[in-house]
């Protein structure tokens, strides 16, 4: 089966560049990149999931109906129904994230024969992660080179 379209899962807690990387790379290889938006309670998120879904539908506003952006709380193979798709795409930034991503992959293949394919972020976002935003942003520090201006926006409403 091929398939135009494929879905970039995260919880996005914030979406920074490394995040946009992967979507506009995505969609050099695939017509439409749905962004899931996990609910992900366990990892008490900063933002809402409704705060996230806006967050990421700002940042990717200029690629038109090529993104959608959609937050879920179910599994993933399950969401990925919706859409017809069983292609994955998932950030690895290191070595360590590629030994729990691979667990998820295999997990997923398992599930619902859904294939995942791993992508590096570009060279000067590769050392970006959302934690790091968070932490940097918390202490008043400069995020401009780290997420997109509107997340900035919204980082600094968060932690006045």
């Amino acid at each position: 089966m091929i398939t135009k379209t494929c879905v970039y899962p995260g919880t996005f807690d914030p979406f920074h560049f490394g995040h946009l990387d992967i979507v506009t790379r995505a969609l050099n290889i695939f017509e439409t990149v749905i962004v899931a938006v996990a609910s992900n309670p366990k990892k008490k998120p900063l933002f809402s999931l409704e705060e996230r879904v806006d967050i990421i539908k700002n940042c990717v506003k200029d690629y038109g109906d090529r993104v959608i952006v959609e937050g879920f709380d179910t599994l993933l193979v399950d969401f990925m129904k919706k859409y017809d798709t069983h292609i994955i795409i998932r950030g690895v930034r290191l070595f360590t994230d590629f030994e729990y991503e691979l667990q998820i992959a295999i997990t997923n293949y398992n599930l619902d024969k859904a294939e995942t394919f791993f992508m590096m972020p570009s060279q000067e976002y590769i050392h970006i992660s959302s934690t790091i935003v968070k932490d940097v942003a918390f202490h008043k520090g400069d995020v401009s080179k780290m997420v997109p201006s509107y997340v900035e926006k919204k980082l600094k409403e968060k932690f006045k």
